[in-house]
């Protein structure tokens, strides 16, 4: 996804063994649809990068210097597409998790009380 117009992932690399059962689908990916993908998105460096007994991953380098590895293995290539393109489309931002709950209007009446209740009541 592009920040201010700009690409936030740089470096796309595609480890695969060419031995391994589990690599079957990500070989399979770069004949046939990683040279489309490297075609439309020209701003991103995609490297292939031969990993004997490893299991297949994708992994994305962002501009904010951080990264996120994808496994893949035993995907079709359709699959290892959606990831790649959602690595692309991601911003590479850490997740965070929210520390406060949210809240509603009707938190700690339970349900049976808010539904039931009269309308002249508060």
């Amino acid at each position: 996804m592009a920040l201010r117009g700009v690409w936030q992932l740089q470096k796309l690399v595609v480890s695969y063994c060419n031995w391994g059962g589990s690599s079957r689908g990500i070989r399979a990916f770069m004949e046939t649809e990683l040279p489309a993908f490297q075609e439309k998105n020209p701003q991103l460096e995609i490297v292939p990068e031969l990993i004997r007994g490893q299991h297949p991953h994708l992994k994305a380098f962002y501009k904010n210097k951080n990264q996120r590895v994808v496994c893949v293995k035993n995907m079709t290539p359709d699959d290892i597409l959606l990831h790649a393109t959602r690595l692309r489309n991601a911003l590479g931002r850490k997740v965070v998790k929210l520390k406060t709950r949210a809240y509603s209007r009707a938190a700690g009446k339970g349900v049976l009380g808010f539904c039931f209740r009269r309308l002249g009541e508060k």
